[in-house]
């Protein structure tokens, strides 16, 4: 049997399985290159799907790309012409207005009903605070094209639930053979309600999980100062979680500016065209018509228009000294 003797005042020299050679902390020789080689598949799949696409519609925005040259591979470069038919083009105009309107008229709605059912929940017991997470998640995870279907059942003249509802309540007479969807104010309320109800979710539970990391302090000093409720939600709490709510507010921007599976599947932009946002307008010029590379130059101005939308939101961080 070997006996090790350790001499007092001196330690052993650790070994990482070889005699003489000593453990290091860690890996730092082609860190780096390992670093890529981890990143490279990811930057494949994102260049695939999202690079060669953006450069094939920027391209394709500067032809006479049309329905002739998906079949034959014939087109020309045409400079320019497609944006000034587009910036000239009233229905453009059109559909743009109608855009910020409906689009503003969602963020509103949806982000005031998700602070709302945040606020509630911060109210809740245990219990019933699950029931309503769990409710939130399963409608937020539904796809929106299945909501949209479902959502546009509901309306039908002669069998939808919600006319049959609205006749039996006798609030505005008989609806049962109303067709919401052939009434352009009625398209768009309808619309309204289904794009909020998808958007209140993650809404919701972004601004309740703000609510949940507020210091209590600052509740109960204006609790104790005699401040009500409405006012400690409002000048308290709202200010607090002020970066989350210029958060969420920008990315329902986003979304709702570039909606187009809600409106298509229940009005089609219709009747008319009065429903018609720059959504419908673009799949309209380029997949109805054909007139793809005019499509595709209505999709690169709503991009800039869109980074236009991104650029207030990141200037207001910087203002606010907020961290991007």
């Amino acid at each position: 049997m070997t006996t090790t003797t350790v001499m007092p005042g001196r330690r052993r020299r650790p070994t990482n399985g070889r005699r003489g050679r000593k453990s290091e902390p860690g890996l730092r020789v082609g860190s780096r290159g390992l670093t890529v080689a981890l990143l490279t598949p990811a930057g494949i799949i994102m260049t695939a799907l999202i690079g060669v696409p953006a450069v094939f519609l920027l391209f394709t925005s500067f032809t006479n790309y049309d329905r002739r040259a998906l079949f034959t591979g014939e087109f020309s470069v045409t400079g320019l012409q497609q944006y000034v038919t587009a910036l000239s083009d009233a229905d453009f105009w059109m559909s743009l207005a109608r855009t910020f309107v409906f689009s503003a008229a969602l963020v509103a709605g949806s982000v005031l009903a998700g602070m709302a059912v945040a606020q509630m929940m911060t109210k809740l017991g245990t219990v019933m605070r699950y029931v309503v997470t769990f409710v939130l998640i399963f409608a937020w995870a539904m796809p929106n094209v299945a909501s949209s279907v479902v959502w546009n059942w509901l309306f039908q003249p002669g069998y939808g639930v919600v006319n049959w509802l609205l006749t039996r309540l006798r609030i505005f007479g008989d609806m049962q053979n109303t067709a919401w969807s052939n009434n352009t104010w009625l398209a768009f309320v309808c619309i309204w309600m289904l794009v909020v109800w998808q958007a209140v979710p993650y809404i919701a539970i972004t601004l309740y999980a703000a609510s949940t990391q507020l210091d209590p302090s600052c509740v109960e000093a204006a609790q104790l100062d005699g401040a009500g409720p409405v006012r400690i939600y409002w000048q308290i709490i709202v200010p607090l979680i002020r970066p989350s709510i210029m958060m969420v507010t920008m990315l329902s921007m986003i979304w709702d500016f570039n909606i187009f599976n809600q409106i298509w599947l229940v009005s089609q932009g219709g009747p008319d065209g009065s429903t018609s946002t720059i959504g419908v307008f673009t799949y309209s010029t380029a997949f109805v018509d054909f007139n793809i590379a005019q499509g595709a130059a209505v999709s690169v101005i709503t991009v800039i228009v869109l980074l236009g939308l991104t650029s207030v939101y990141i200037r207001s961080l910087l203002r606010s000294g907020e961290d991007l």
